[in-house]
């Protein structure tokens, strides 16, 4: 079998765990419900007046895969540790790489299907009014970008142990700085007492700092790189930790 053959199967296998137990179920309902919730009743979206998702609808967009996104990433590793089929998946004729992508992928895609489930919310403010399309569209490119850099760092936090709610805890506090870090309160908490150029390295970092282009519409690509970056990152991360559970 060659490498995407065999990725292809370790994403298939993933998808198939994912559908095969409650959890599935569960988040796509608790995050379309979510998102309709704070839309349509805390967003404001009626009294806005407005054919528009950018506030009332990825605004929350963060916030909500801050504990979501964890609650998927979380059983990507620490699972196959905690029941002992890690050494058993990591001596196939597959690199740690094959491994590391098939399940990013599976996951990333469940995360992409949860997200457009909420056509709805499209289709009602399409309705509703004349809203610009290209801007809704790179708005959920936007947020699919942004919870695939949140699952990254779950999955890195997940090869870290063998106890999913250590890895869930761990990577949500990891990414509520991702979060923090553009904040606009934490924001000018840091212009009272820090110069400028670190107030800027410190924002740099922050998803909602490089989400906020694609919500007004603008792919640029120093955001699409920023997200990226962190996958790559994590991921690469994630082969240190789990080639070192190979060694040992």
């Amino acid at each position: 079998m060659n490498t995407w053959s065999n990725i292809r199967t370790i994403t298939k296998r993933e998808l198939g765990a994912y559908f095969s137990a409650p959890l599935a179920y569960v988040f796509i309902v608790i995050f379309l419900l979510l998102c309709g919730f704070f839309t349509f009743m805390v967003g404001g979206f009626f009294e806005r007046g407005e054919a528009s998702l950018v506030r009332p609808f990825f605004d929350w967009h963060p916030w909500f895969y801050l504990f979501l996104v964890p609650a998927v990433g979380m059983r990507l590793w620490a699972e196959e540790r905690r029941v002992g089929t890690i050494e058993l998946l990591l001596t196939m004729p597959i690199t740690a790489w094959q491994a590391i992508l098939g399940k990013f992928l599976a996951s990333w895609l469940f995360l992409g299907l949860a997200l457009a489930l909420t056509f709805p919310v499209v289709i009602t403010v399409n309705y509703l009014g004349s809203p610009d399309n290209g801007v809704i569209l790179s708005g959920y490119i936007g947020s699919w970008l942004m919870a695939g850099a949140y699952l990254a760092v779950s999955c890195m936090t997940s090869a870290m142990t063998r106890a999913q709610v250590v890895s869930f805890i761990i990577a949500v506090v990891l990414c509520l700085f991702l979060i923090l870090a553009g904040f606009p309160p934490v924001i000018n908490l840091l212009e009272t007492w820090a110069a400028p150029w670190l107030v800027d390295v410190i924002t740099s970092f922050s998803v909602i700092t490089h989400f906020d282009g694609f919500q007004k519409g603008v792919l640029d690509f120093r955001d699409i790189i920023f997200f990226l970056s962190v996958m790559v990152f994590c991921l690469f991360t994630t082969s240190v930790i789990l080639r070192g559970h190979r060694a040992g």
